[in-house]
Formats: structure tokens, sequence, C-alpha cells
């Protein structure tokens, strides 16, 4: 079992006895009065929506599941089709995706992760390689300390797109490591 202070926000809990994922969790108090943890989850069976407050030391089972390496097929709106290497299709909506819908890209390797045979959400990789669509050119002699800029990068749903912070010198059409985890930019692929 694990304290509330160490969930995730992707993990499954059980909670009652159901599985919940956590979607969302909100962090409050100090550490002189203690931490509570509101979680938006959703039942893993009933897609029944569930807000919650928990203090930091309560204790939840967390629920090991399986996994699969697949690779993201297309948007058949609703959802997110994902296939394995034996041609099997899984479907996965997407507000299960979480922030991995910000890095989707057709042909994108990643881990379904599965309860009960059904896929419920992806893992990405740490670091990917995406391409920068957008973004606006650096202004001469903004160059005191660390100054960093907007800039969108490619993904497969256009209405998605996204945006991350990245150095002056990093231009349109430049292909840029990043960690998925922290949303942040690491380093220039290639120019």
């Amino acid at each position: 079992m694990k304290p509330a202070k160490e969930i995730r926000v992707g993990n499954i809990i059980m909670v009652d006895a159901k599985p919940f994922i956590v979607l969302r969790s909100d962090v409050n108090g100090s550490s002189r009065t203690g931490f509570t943890y509101k979680w938006k989850m959703k039942n893993l069976l009933t897609n029944a929506p569930l807000e919650n407050v928990f203090r930091g030391d309560d204790k939840f089972d967390v629920v090991v599941l399986d996994k699969k390496p697949v690779t993201y097929s297309y948007f058949a709106d609703p959802l997110y089709v994902f296939m394995d290497e034996e041609y099997n299709q899984y479907e996965i909506e997407e507000e299960n995706l979480g922030e991995a819908i910000n890095y989707l890209k057709d042909g994108m390797e990643c881990e379904a992760v599965f309860y009960d045979g059904k896929a419920i959400s992806v893992e990405l990789p740490t670091t990917i390689a995406r391409k920068i669509v957008y973004s606006e050119p650096a202004v001469k002699g903004n160059t005191s300390g660390n100054v960093l800029k907007d800039a969108k990068i490619e993904n497969a749903i256009e209405s998605k797109s996204f945006t991350i912070q990245v150095p002056l010198f990093v231009s349109q059409d430049d292909v840029i490591e990043i960690d998925t985890r922290t949303h942040e930019y690491k380093k220039v692929v290639r120019n």
C-alpha cells in the first residue's frame, strides 16, 4: 500500500474495492499543517467520474497493470486507435491519454496500459524528438540570462498543438528532444 503523497497522475488505485485512474491531482496545505490531495478520478469499469479529497497519509492499493508495446495509428473521433505487432487494435479515450495526447504522432511507438484485458491509457518514452512547426524569431539584444520563447511542436492532431519553452537559438523546422515527464526542452537533435 502507498500513501496518498506517493500517488501520481496516471496511477491506478483501489477505492472502495473499485479500480480508479487518477486523472488530476491538486495539492493543498503545508508541511506544518499537513497536505491534502484533491483527486479527479475515473472508475475504470464504469467510466464514472469521482472527485475526492484525501490526507497525505491515507493509504491505497496501487494496481500494477499489464503493458504492451503499441504504435499510434489514427484518431477515430472520440477514440485514439493504437496497434500492436499482431495488428490488434486498441481504442483509448482522449481523457485517459492525459498529457500523452500532446505528443502523439502517426506511427509513434509507446506502451499501452491494460486493466482486465482492456487498454486504458498509454505511456510515452521518457524523451522524444519533435519538429518545431512555429516559433517567433529571436529578438536581437535579448540575450541576458536564460531567455526562453514559446515554440509549437508537431503532433498528430492539429487542434491539439502543444507549446513548450525553448532557448532563443532554436528556430522553426529544428528537431528538438523533449522530456515527456517535465515537458522541457533538452537539446536540438539536428538543424
